[in-house]
């Protein structure tokens, strides 16, 4: 029995979903995170595509269902609150699930528990690998060694800079800074999310199962000086970012002032050549931040089983794991990071010009996805229709 004893760092999505799986492969788990606790804020996550394979398997589809926020349309606004354009979600399809971050992540932690150990509130300060495993100095914990450690700490992924190098040289700034928070006492329907544009800003208003999230995105520069951890910081950036706004802005920045579980961070992407190096390897955002507008969550729990399926096939036999895992998962990560610039320009429209033209295509949606639906029906038929395939296989 080799390479069982795996160190998780990070306890948001992939960091269980990779202890769930390693545990019931027979490896023995342990998660350490620096918060105290399970984080509150963020922005609703979707769990579509692979993802859903994965949570069926873990036997954790209901529990999802049962806490998904029900939206099924974006309806964009003016400084009036009056509609000025509308998309259908993906849930509304019924191939997605939608639901609070913190929601999806107590799951998933409440999957692994009994499993896993976990640590909270503590953090890697140092590791040092040799040939037979990795020994990990922690910030509050004795000191361990593990055979094998893995970064699912995020954007600004610990692990990865103590065995990879600095954040400055993986990360990259796309040009959007992002700000969710809880709000409470608003009337919203609960089946759509409101949202209002100036040039180079949006601010929506998410329902979230009886309660609401307020996200703000703006266009900005990078900054070199920004510390994720300064929320006082966070919040003067906010009030400078959106002074002047209108529709329920102003009314929002003075909720903000007051708020305590506040997420703020620019929208980045990470980039590397390697996902691995000896017996320490990336997973989720450490590895492959595709932004916010993406798949981040789908991506981790689908990255996790990958990881822990082929660990499992080879678990003396580490390297070739960390290779086989990274081959496949890049197949699913390379085309969401292509997809940020589309995803900037319907959300975050620079002018007001684009502003309007986005509005105006949306009233073409419906037509153009029942041409889709259509498309697809004819090539499913094509393809179920044995006379066709038939004449395709006696085709010279």
């Amino acid at each position: 029995m080799t390479n069982r004893a795996v160190l998780i760092s990070g306890a948001g999505i992939a960091g269980p979903t990779l202890a769930y799986w390693l545990a019931r492969h027979g490896f023995q788990p342990t998660v350490v995170e620096r918060a105290q606790g399970l984080r509150s804020s963020g922005s609703p996550v979707d769990v579509r595509g692979p993802a859903l394979s994965v949570a069926e398997q873990m036997g954790i589809m209901p529990r999802l269902r049962a806490a998904g926020t029900q939206v099924t349309e974006v309806n964009f606004v003016d400084d009036f609150g009056r509609r000025v354009g509308r998309i259908p979600t993906q849930a509304r399809r019924g191939d997605s699930v939608e639901l609070p971050r913190f929601d999806l992540a107590t799951i998933l932690f409440e999957a692994a528990r009994e499993e896993a150990e976990f640590l909270f509130g503590d953090s890697m300060a140092a590791l040092h690998q040799d040939a037979g495993g990795v020994d990990v100095t922690f910030e509050q914990a004795p000191p361990r060694r593990f055979d094998l450690v893995i970064g699912a700490d995020g954007l600004h992924s610990r692990t990865r800079q103590l065995a990879f190098g600095p954040e400055g040289a993986y990360v990259r700034h796309r040009g959007v800074w992002v700000a969710t928070m809880p709000v409470d006492d608003l009337n919203l329907d609960r089946h759509t999310v409101l949202l209002h544009n100036a040039p180079g800003r949006a601010v929506a208003l998410h329902p979230c199962r009886g309660k609401a999230m307020a996200a703000f995105l703006y266009r900005g520069p990078g900054d070199a000086s920004f510390d994720h951890r300064d929320t006082a910081d966070h919040k003067r950036r906010l009030v400078d970012a959106y002074s002047g706004a209108g529709w329920c802005v102003p009314e929002l920045l003075q909720r903000m002032r007051e708020v305590e579980d506040l997420y703020f961070d620019s929208v980045s992407q990470v980039r590397l050549d390697r996902w691995s190096t000896r017996r320490v390897a990336l997973l989720g955002d450490a590895a492959s931040c595709v932004s916010l507008f993406a798949d981040g969550s789908t991506l981790a729990m689908a990255g996790a089983s990958t990881l822990a399926q082929a660990l499992a096939a080879t678990p003396a036999d580490h390297e070739a794991a960390f290779h086989r895992y990274e081959r496949e998962h890049r197949h699913l990560v390379a085309p969401k990071q292509r997809a940020v610039r589309q995803a900037t320009a319907l959300l975050i429209p620079a002018s007001r010009f684009g502003i309007a033209a986005r509005n105006g295509a949306t009233r073409l949606w419906p037509f153009a996805s029942g041409l889709r639906l259509i498309h697809q029906g004819l090539r499913r038929r094509r393809a179920a229709s044995p006379d066709r395939n038939r004449r395709n296989d006696q085709t010279p």
